[in-house]
């Protein structure tokens, strides 16, 4: 997933502004207690990024591909 993917992804899941916020302030455990903004800065790669943000913030996990993203096989 290349960043501009997972932006896309975080604004349709979550709206624009709320996605913004949750990307800049909420902290993720599985991101080792880091925001997804902070772990993208640091090298995490956006598709954990994206994996981490859905699962603490209760996407269903048939999302977790990300909304305009293929499915993966």
């Amino acid at each position: 997933m290349r960043l501009s993917e997972f932006r896309l992804a975080v604004t349709e899941e979550f709206g624009d502004s709320l996605g913004r916020a949750l990307v800049r302030d909420l902290v993720v455990d599985g991101l080792d207690g880091r925001t997804p903004q902070q772990a993208l800065d640091a090298g995490v790669p956006a598709a954990e990024v994206w994996t981490e943000l859905c699962r603490s913030s209760d996407v269903p996990r048939e999302r977790w591909h990300g909304r305009g993203q293929r499915s993966p096989a």
